[in-house]
């Protein structure tokens, strides 16, 4: 019996490799497993040897927490120690690389292969399409063919895979499609689905829909991707009943939907303006036990605030919050525009300190929309008698967060203090828009110099010097003359 601890591993006296392997799979930590592996063979000096079975484990451990390094130094201590390097672990590593989207190592590790055999080709040549390096891996298929490995099933879906990429080289897919049974190669559910797939994604749906009736007269029976496909491309094609018709027929089949199947539904019924159908679709998956990810959510949403469903929208974001996904600063937006459009301000501001407190990235892509739920929210809470303290207190946390204030902004937070007097904060944040480098108007110049003289209450003439007099002493009136100058010198 191996008694462990944290600090040390008790061995027995005879260490087999199905015992290490038992442990190894055991440990979750990386770290730990990498203890485990090493103290096997330093336990006794002339006991337990690992091989390609034991370096195949901690590699493929090591690769999953994307330790590339320390996976290939694992590579040379196999050469020193003269254990067989087998393709499948090389293999292994080529597919670790590719799935964090670094092809020139794949072809790194590839060619340290000795005598590769077709299976490597094609998943190198497999890795290099997924990429998208589609001129090196037609290279690579024409390679391959020189070296006299014949057309199979496997390299040819492949080479399909890569031509239904573009629109121009699409009728070669179907080409090589037509040309398969030739080579002595069966098209099969793959070879179909992927032309499927390839046509649904350049919008060509009349095409993809006869390949699927065609596919089943040839006893190829659909896989839930193909009837994915099929009905993603019939929802963006706004061809609802028909998607609605192949998800029934799923059913029928007992082929069961997975979540890129409903949230293909759901996207189809929410551009067509039947969202509240989306939310039972919605419904019926959590039931099958199917976690919508954020493409469902996303799509839900939006369908849900173009059709201004506030409760139902409210609701749905909750549960993505509930379910441990985080909303980006596209989601609140639609939140915060809903809460704007319908002039409950307060509301929009509390997703918007929500959505500052989440610490939602200010990304590139995501700037113009922040700026933009900013500015609605500012404009809102200072119009119409609503908190236009907190509008400014909004306005102040844009500053600092060095996001664009537009015009309209400012002008409607000047118009909020100057109806409630408080002109030093009025004419503060003139000087803001003058450092900006915004146009001032001349209304609110004259709406200000007219404030700080009391001219709203003056009525006669000698009132009216006394009261122009008592404003040239104040210091905001000072302040607006040089800011007046320094707009004047600007233009």
């Amino acid at each position: 019996m191996v008694m462990r601890s944290k600090a040390i591993i008790k061995w027995p006296k005879q260490v087999t490799t199905s015992l290490v392997e038992q442990l190894i799979k055991s440990e979750r930590n990386v770290e730990k497993a990498l203890t485990v592996f090493d103290s096997a063979s330093a336990e006794y000096a002339n006991g337990f040897r690992h091989d390609h079975t034991t370096y195949s484990l901690i590699i493929s451990k090591l690769l999953s927490v994307n330790q590339f390094k320390r996976a290939e130094d694992f590579i040379d201590r196999m050469k020193t120690e003269n254990c067989k390097i087998t393709e499948d672990i090389l293999l292994s590593i080529c597919r670790a690389y590719g799935r964090v989207h670094k092809p020139h190592d794949v072809m790194r590790i590839f060619q340290k292969i000795s005598d590769p055999t077709i299976k490597a080709y094609v998943t190198v040549f497999s890795i290099l399409v997924d990429e998208n390096q589609l001129k090196v891996a037609f290279k690579f298929y024409r390679y391959m063919r020189q070296l006299g490995f014949p057309p199979s099933v496997p390299s040819l879906n492949v080479l399909i895979k890569a031509l239904s990429k573009n629109e121009s080289t699409m009728d070669s897919a179907i080409k090589i499609l037509r040309e398969m049974p030739k080579h002595g190669c069966t098209p099969d559910t793959y070879t179909y689905g992927t032309l499927i797939n390839g046509l649904c994604k350049l919008s060509k749906i009349k095409e993809a829909k006869d390949l699927f009736k065609e596919m089943e007269t040839k006893g190829c029976s659909p896989s839930v991707v193909t009837y994915t496909s099929l009905i993603h491309g019939l929802s963006q094609s706004n061809n609802l009943n028909e998607s609605m018709s192949l998800f029934k027929e799923m059913e029928s089949k007992n082929i069961t939907p997975n979540v890129y199947t409903y949230s293909s539904i759901i996207n189809g019924l929410c551009k067509n303006g039947r969202s509240l159908e989306a939310i039972e679709i919605l419904q019926i998956m959590i039931t099958k036990h199917h976690k919508p990810n954020m493409v469902t959510y996303s799509t839900l949403l939006h369908g849900l605030s173009k059709e201004k469903k506030i409760p139902e929208c409210l609701a749905i974001f909750d549960r993505m919050k509930l379910q441990g996904l985080k909303p980006d600063a596209g989601l609140y937006w639609k939140i915060i525009e809903l809460f704007c459009d319908d002039e409950r301000f307060d509301k929009a501001a509390n997703y918007l300190d929500e959505m500052v407190f989440e610490g939602v990235p200010i990304k590139r892509v995501t700037w113009g929309i922040h700026v933009k739920i900013h500015n609605s929210v500012v404009r809102g809470l200072c119009k119409g008698g609503n908190d236009g303290n907190r509008g400014f207190q909004v306005y102040c946390r844009m500053r600092g967060k060095g996001i664009c204030v537009d015009v309209e902004t400012f002008e409607d937070i000047i118009g909020f203090f100057c109806g409630k007097r408080d002109f030093e904060k009025a004419v503060r944040v003139v000087g803001e828009m003058v450092v900006d480098g915004c146009c001032v108007g001349e209304g609110v110049w004259s709406d200000l110099v007219y404030g700080v003289c009391g001219k709203g209450k003056v009525e006669e003439g000698g009132e009216a010097d006394e009261s122009i007099s008592k404003a040239e002493d104040s210091p905001p009136f000072t302040q607006l003359i040089i800011l007046k100058l320094k707009f004047i010198l600007q233009k």
